[in-house]
Protein backbone atom coordinates (compact mmCIF):
# COMPACT_ATOMS: atom_id res chain seq x y z
CA UNK A 1 0.00 0.00 0.00
CA UNK A 2 1.33 3.47 -0.88
CA UNK A 3 2.29 5.65 2.05
CA UNK A 4 -0.12 8.45 2.87
CA UNK A 5 1.36 11.78 1.74
CA UNK A 6 2.12 14.35 4.38
CA UNK A 7 -0.25 17.27 4.60
CA UNK A 8 1.72 20.41 3.78
CA UNK A 9 0.20 23.88 3.36
CA UNK A 10 2.24 26.79 1.96
CA UNK A 11 2.37 29.83 4.21
CA UNK A 12 1.67 27.88 7.43
CA UNK A 13 4.26 26.97 10.07
CA UNK A 14 5.14 23.29 10.39
CA UNK A 15 6.77 21.69 13.43
CA UNK A 16 9.09 18.98 12.11
CA UNK A 17 10.97 16.22 13.91
CA UNK A 18 13.35 13.64 12.48
CA UNK A 19 14.91 10.88 14.58
CA UNK A 20 17.83 8.54 14.18
CA UNK A 21 17.06 4.93 13.33
CA UNK A 22 16.40 3.01 16.55
CA UNK A 23 17.10 6.31 18.30
CA UNK A 24 20.80 6.06 17.42
CA UNK A 25 22.95 9.19 17.40
CA UNK A 26 22.86 11.13 14.15
CA UNK A 27 25.69 13.50 15.13
CA UNK A 28 29.05 12.11 16.18
CA UNK A 29 30.72 15.49 16.72
CA UNK A 30 30.37 19.22 16.20
CA UNK A 31 31.60 18.99 12.62
CA UNK A 32 28.60 16.80 11.83
CA UNK A 33 26.34 19.45 13.33
CA UNK A 34 27.96 22.21 11.30
CA UNK A 35 27.56 20.17 8.12
CA UNK A 36 23.88 19.51 8.84
CA UNK A 37 23.20 23.20 9.47
CA UNK A 38 24.93 24.19 6.25
CA UNK A 39 22.70 21.76 4.38
CA UNK A 40 19.65 23.22 6.11
CA UNK A 41 20.63 26.77 5.15
CA UNK A 42 21.36 25.89 1.54
CA UNK A 43 18.32 23.74 0.80
CA UNK A 44 15.78 25.78 2.75
CA UNK A 45 16.89 28.80 0.74
CA UNK A 46 16.81 26.86 -2.54
CA UNK A 47 13.28 25.56 -1.91
CA UNK A 48 11.81 28.75 -0.39
CA UNK A 49 11.39 27.48 3.14
CA UNK A 50 11.68 29.94 6.03
CA UNK A 51 13.50 28.49 9.04
CA UNK A 52 12.15 29.98 12.28
CA UNK A 53 13.76 27.62 14.77
CA UNK A 54 15.85 24.48 15.21
CA UNK A 55 17.62 22.32 17.75
CA UNK A 56 20.11 19.57 17.01
CA UNK A 57 19.96 16.91 19.70
CA UNK A 58 22.18 13.82 19.74
CA UNK A 59 19.67 11.50 18.07
CA UNK A 60 17.05 13.81 16.56
CA UNK A 61 16.34 17.29 15.28
CA UNK A 62 13.40 19.67 15.72
CA UNK A 63 12.57 22.38 13.20
CA UNK A 64 9.97 25.12 12.82
CA UNK A 65 9.52 25.85 9.13
CA UNK A 66 7.18 27.80 6.87
CA UNK A 67 7.28 26.68 3.23
CA UNK A 68 6.31 29.09 0.46
CA UNK A 69 5.37 26.28 -1.93
CA UNK A 70 3.58 22.93 -1.73
CA UNK A 71 6.71 20.84 -2.26
CA UNK A 72 9.32 23.09 -0.65
CA UNK A 73 9.34 21.38 2.75
CA UNK A 74 9.53 17.76 1.55
CA UNK A 75 12.18 18.64 -1.02
CA UNK A 76 14.25 20.38 1.63
CA UNK A 77 14.05 17.47 4.06
CA UNK A 78 14.72 14.88 1.36
CA UNK A 79 17.80 16.72 0.13
CA UNK A 80 19.22 17.19 3.63
CA UNK A 81 18.54 13.59 4.58
CA UNK A 82 20.10 12.09 1.48
CA UNK A 83 23.21 14.29 1.34
CA UNK A 84 23.85 14.22 5.08
CA UNK A 85 23.69 10.42 5.32
CA UNK A 86 26.03 10.06 2.36
CA UNK A 87 28.60 12.39 3.93
CA UNK A 88 28.13 10.99 7.44
CA UNK A 89 28.75 7.43 6.27
CA UNK A 90 31.81 8.45 4.28
CA UNK A 91 33.23 10.54 7.11
CA UNK A 92 32.73 7.88 9.80
CA UNK A 93 33.46 4.76 7.73
CA UNK A 94 30.01 3.26 7.97
CA UNK A 95 27.17 2.23 5.66
CA UNK A 96 23.44 1.84 5.80
CA UNK A 97 20.53 3.94 7.00
CA UNK A 98 20.73 6.66 9.63
CA UNK A 99 17.24 8.13 9.95
CA UNK A 100 14.11 6.49 11.35
CA UNK A 101 12.12 6.54 8.13
CA UNK A 102 10.48 9.77 7.06
CA UNK A 103 10.33 12.95 9.10
CA UNK A 104 7.21 13.79 11.11
CA UNK A 105 5.45 17.10 10.53
CA UNK A 106 2.48 18.89 12.05
CA UNK A 107 0.84 22.18 11.16
CA UNK A 108 0.39 24.68 13.98
CA UNK A 109 -1.76 27.77 14.33
CA UNK A 110 0.60 30.73 14.45
CA UNK A 111 -1.29 32.99 16.84
CA UNK A 112 -1.75 30.28 19.47
CA UNK A 113 1.34 28.16 19.16
CA UNK A 114 4.18 29.60 17.07
CA UNK A 115 6.10 31.32 19.87
CA UNK A 116 5.30 28.42 22.18
CA UNK A 117 6.75 26.05 19.57
CA UNK A 118 9.94 28.10 19.39
CA UNK A 119 10.18 27.78 23.17
CA UNK A 120 9.46 24.05 22.96
CA UNK A 121 12.37 23.64 20.55
CA UNK A 122 14.70 25.78 22.70
CA UNK A 123 13.83 23.81 25.84
CA UNK A 124 14.63 20.38 24.38
CA UNK A 125 18.21 20.31 25.77
CA UNK A 126 16.92 21.46 29.17
CA UNK A 127 14.25 18.74 29.30
CA UNK A 128 16.94 16.21 28.34
CA UNK A 129 19.15 17.33 31.24
CA UNK A 130 21.96 18.39 28.90
CA UNK A 131 22.07 22.02 30.08
CA UNK A 132 20.56 24.11 32.84
CA UNK A 133 19.29 26.87 30.53
CA UNK A 134 18.57 27.04 26.78
CA UNK A 135 21.21 29.72 26.31
CA UNK A 136 23.87 27.23 27.41
CA UNK A 137 23.23 24.97 24.43
CA UNK A 138 25.12 26.01 21.27
CA UNK A 139 23.17 23.98 18.70
CA UNK A 140 19.78 25.65 18.71
CA UNK A 141 18.23 28.86 17.45
CA UNK A 142 17.73 30.22 20.97
CA UNK A 143 20.96 32.23 21.02
CA UNK A 144 19.94 34.10 17.87
CA UNK A 145 16.59 35.23 19.26
CA UNK A 146 18.02 36.00 22.70
CA UNK A 147 20.65 38.31 21.13
CA UNK A 148 23.68 36.13 21.89
CA UNK A 149 24.72 35.56 18.26
CA UNK A 150 23.52 36.09 14.70
CA UNK A 151 22.38 33.08 12.67
CA UNK A 152 21.93 33.75 8.93
CA UNK A 153 19.88 30.57 8.50
CA UNK A 154 16.97 31.99 10.47
CA UNK A 155 13.98 34.07 9.40
CA UNK A 156 12.17 35.74 12.28
CA UNK A 157 8.40 35.30 12.16
CA UNK A 158 6.26 38.48 12.40
CA UNK A 159 5.07 37.33 15.84
CA UNK A 160 8.66 37.53 17.07
CA UNK A 161 9.03 41.05 15.65
CA UNK A 162 5.86 42.02 17.53
CA UNK A 163 7.50 41.24 20.88
CA UNK A 164 9.16 44.67 21.03
CA UNK A 165 10.03 47.86 19.18
CA UNK A 166 13.80 47.43 19.45
CA UNK A 167 16.13 44.44 19.09
CA UNK A 168 16.92 44.56 22.81
CA UNK A 169 13.24 44.66 23.78
CA UNK A 170 12.46 41.69 21.52
CA UNK A 171 15.40 39.68 22.81
CA UNK A 172 14.50 40.30 26.44
CA UNK A 173 10.83 39.54 25.84
CA UNK A 174 11.68 36.33 24.04
CA UNK A 175 14.07 35.17 26.76
CA UNK A 176 11.33 35.76 29.37
CA UNK A 177 8.81 33.89 27.22
CA UNK A 178 11.06 30.83 26.98
CA UNK A 179 11.87 30.95 30.69
CA UNK A 180 8.18 30.94 31.57
CA UNK A 181 7.18 28.25 29.08
CA UNK A 182 8.57 25.18 30.84
CA UNK A 183 5.83 22.86 32.06
CA UNK A 184 3.02 24.82 30.42
CA UNK A 185 -0.04 23.23 28.82
CA UNK A 186 1.07 24.47 25.40
CA UNK A 187 4.38 22.62 25.74
CA UNK A 188 2.68 19.28 26.39
CA UNK A 189 0.22 19.91 23.55
CA UNK A 190 3.07 20.62 21.12
CA UNK A 191 4.88 17.44 22.12
CA UNK A 192 1.78 15.29 21.73
CA UNK A 193 0.88 16.85 18.37
CA UNK A 194 4.22 16.36 16.65
CA UNK A 195 4.53 12.76 17.79
CA UNK A 196 1.00 11.91 16.63
CA UNK A 197 1.29 14.05 13.47
CA UNK A 198 -1.82 15.99 14.51
CA UNK A 199 -2.51 19.57 13.47
CA UNK A 200 -2.61 21.94 16.44
CA UNK A 201 -4.87 24.96 16.79
CA UNK A 202 -8.35 26.18 17.57
CA UNK A 203 -11.53 24.66 16.17
CA UNK A 204 -11.84 27.10 13.27
CA UNK A 205 -8.18 26.59 12.32
CA UNK A 206 -8.57 22.80 12.27
CA UNK A 207 -11.90 23.03 10.41
CA UNK A 208 -10.34 25.22 7.72
CA UNK A 209 -7.43 22.82 7.27
CA UNK A 210 -9.73 19.80 7.22
CA UNK A 211 -11.56 21.23 4.18
CA UNK A 212 -8.30 20.89 2.23
CA UNK A 213 -7.67 17.19 2.82
CA UNK A 214 -9.40 13.85 3.39
CA UNK A 215 -6.75 12.95 5.96
CA UNK A 216 -7.82 13.14 9.61
CA UNK A 217 -5.80 15.97 11.13
CA UNK A 218 -6.61 15.39 14.81
CA UNK A 219 -7.12 12.19 16.85
CA UNK A 220 -10.68 10.90 17.11
CA UNK A 221 -12.65 11.68 20.25
CA UNK A 222 -13.32 9.05 22.90
CA UNK A 223 -15.90 6.53 21.75
CA UNK A 224 -15.17 7.01 18.07
CA UNK A 225 -12.84 4.97 15.86
CA UNK A 226 -9.37 6.44 15.48
CA UNK A 227 -7.62 6.65 12.15
CA UNK A 228 -4.31 4.80 12.28
CA UNK A 229 -2.41 4.34 15.48
CA UNK A 230 -0.06 6.18 17.76
CA UNK A 231 3.43 6.67 16.36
Amino acid sequence: MARQPRFTVPGYPHHVIQRGNNRQAVFADDEDRRIWLELLRAHARAHQVAVHGYVLMDNHVHLLLTPATQDGLPRTMQAIGRLYVRGFNRRHGRSGTLWEGRYRSTLIESERYLLACMAYIDLNPVRAGMVAAPGDYPWSSHAHYAGLRHDPALTAHPLYWALGNTPFAREQAYARLVQGAAGSKAQSELGAAVHSRSALGGESFIADLQKRTSQRLVPGRAGRPRAGGKC
